[in-house]
């Protein structure tokens, strides 16, 4: 079985995920997932996989001056965005792997995960790592996309369409997510207890979508695929994923239902 890949991007292209894949993609689900942790004043919380830190920087707000935040993501850029836009309360940005977080045993009351899991290439250690650096008593909270959805859907056909199989292969990773049974399996046997598991559900708005999909892509790592591809290739990109969510047009651009995977659980 293929491993997942882990999310690697390079030149201005985390710049481009913070204006595009956070604002309309990724950031409206963050407060939920802060909110599942129950992160308060004085928490010590560490944000696994947290690209340019669009949870890390809510739990930063909640914990407060008395608390602690740590955003640990593997990709050089996406930290360099992070460290650059404010927080309320300092954060500890980290450059390290889900595999080997490098922090002490026992260290967190809440450890937060936004999209990460499906990325690691072992989930099971990365899961193990997330127990062990949890104090005892301490809370987790993580997310995985329920299902391909459906922009990323449209956008996976017309790459594989018109750009190939691989390019589109590596655009669908994000939602090539484990399910509910593996989650469970993956929790329980890392040393979790009360696991817990939900789907939310929320709309998503998207700009105009033969727009946005353009941009969007030049902020994964699919981007110099797109590059390369030229012109006429984007333009048909563009096309066919307006066509697509035409049946969501909604004023200047689409509204779509997403649903994600909700996990909680106690150390």
């Amino acid at each position: 079985m293929k491993q997942p890949e882990q999310w690697q991007i390079s030149g201005d292209a985390a710049e481009l995920y913070e204006r595009y894949a956070v604002p309309y993609l990724l950031g409206p689900w963050a407060p939920s997932l802060v909110d599942a942790a129950a992160v308060a004043g004085g928490d010590r919380v560490l944000d696994i996989a947290c690209g340019t830190g669009v949870v890390t920087r809510i739990a930063a707000q909640r914990v407060g001056k008395s608390g602690k935040v740590t955003g640990l993501d593997l990709n050089p850029g996406m930290l360099a965005v992070a460290r650059s836009l404010p927080s309320a309360v300092a954060i500890d940005w980290v450059q390290r792997s889900a595999l080997d977080l490098g922090l002490p045993d026992a260290s967190f009351d809440v450890v937060l995960c936004q999209q990460g899991l499906q990325f690691f290439p072992d989930r099971a250690l990365a899961v193990r790592e997330m127990r062990r650096v949890l104090d005892e008593g301490g809370r987790l909270a993580l997310s995985v996309w329920n299902s391909a959805g459906v922009y990323n859907r449209a956008v996976g056909d017309a790459l594989e369409e018109l750009v190939g199989g691989e390019t589109a292969g590596r655009f669908r990773a994000s939602r090539n997510v484990p399910g509910k049974e593996e989650i469970l399996r993956l929790m329980t046997a890392a040393g979790f207890r009360d696991v817990e598991i939900r789907v939310g559900r929320r709309d998503t708005h998207l700009p105009a979508p033969d727009k946005f999909v353009l941009s969007h892509l030049a902020s994964t790592p699919v981007a110099a695929a797109i590059a390369e591809a030229g012109a006429d290739v984007r333009a048909g990109i563009a096309a066919r994923v307006l066509q697509q969510l035409r049946p969501y047009a909604d004023g200047d651009g689409v509204t779509f239902p997403e649903e994600t995977h909700l996990v909680t659980a106690n150390a």
